[in-house]
């Protein structure tokens, strides 16, 4: 069973993101850029399930510039065993982005896709949700439980009200939470041999997938500062607050 897992290339978490001056996005000039954390939780998922015997192959996909190549490396470092990358300097965007890896996966013909539940640049969310339906497959969104067996995924998934188990025919997409694991580290020798490992590099155009943008940006500002809090004597004080200042009752 083949298992699909694709990756993006982010600022990194550890990062104080900041606006350039003309509003016209983020800054990312000489600031680090790493895997994106809940992508990472889906390339772990995908290696722990080759180490369970119930995967044979785990290819990790990534779109973008020619720097993607080193988070695809991170992966195969991590366990993957191969990786692909489709290299385009245009902005990218969910639906172009769910459109290429249908590409990918047509080709590759995997039972399984993970994806991270969302990017933690754009926050679109959007990706896992758009590839499944044009591929056709039934999805698990938001997983904290994976199990895989009889052709059938069974995954819990976190919701408003608690926890929710789905079962689904492979092939089949599911994208990670938070808690669905806690990736490794990848040691030394693996990062050497990752070095190793097969990657390919494409275009959208040899994969006949249109990536031009349809939304496009007006503005990019920095959220408002959070005003300090003030303290209040009693709650006759703090019931006038909320009444005449903050005018919320």
């Amino acid at each position: 069973m083949k298992v699909l897992v694709p990756v993006k290339r982010v600022v990194d978490y550890n990062v104080k993101v900041r606006v350039k001056s003309d509003g016209t996005g983020v800054d990312i000039a000489n600031v680090k850029m790493s895997m994106n954390p809940f992508d990472e939780i889906a390339v772990e998922e995908a290696v722990r399930l080759k180490e369970a015997g119930i995967a044979s192959e785990v290819i990790v996909v990534s779109a973008g510039v020619a720097g993607c190549q080193e988070t695809l490396r991170t992966a195969m470092a991590i366990g993957a065993d191969r990786g692909i990358l489709i290299e385009s300097d245009a902005d990218l965007q969910p639906l172009a982005v769910a459109k290429l890896i249908k590409a990918v996966a047509d080709k590759e013909q995997p039972q399984v896709v993970i994806f991270g539940k969302q990017a933690i640049d754009d926050d679109s969310n959007q990706t896992g949700q758009m590839f499944a339906a044009l591929q056709g497959w039934p999805q698990a969104t938001f997983a904290s439980k994976v199990v895989i067996a009889d052709g059938k995924a069974t995954v819990t998934r976190e919701v408003d009200g608690g926890l929710e188990t789905l079962e689904m025919a492979l092939p089949a997409v599911v994208t990670t939470d938070l808690r669905l694991n806690e990736p490794r580290y990848a040691t030394l020798p693996n990062i050497m041999k990752a070095k190793k490992k097969p990657l390919e590099t494409v275009k959208p155009e040899d994969l006949g997938v249109d990536v031009a943008p349809r939304l496009k940006t007006l503005k990019v500002a920095e959220p408002a500062k959070r005003q300090a809090g003030v303290k209040v004597a009693d709650v006759a004080d703090l019931v006038s607050k909320l009444k005449n200042e903050a005018k919320v009752i």
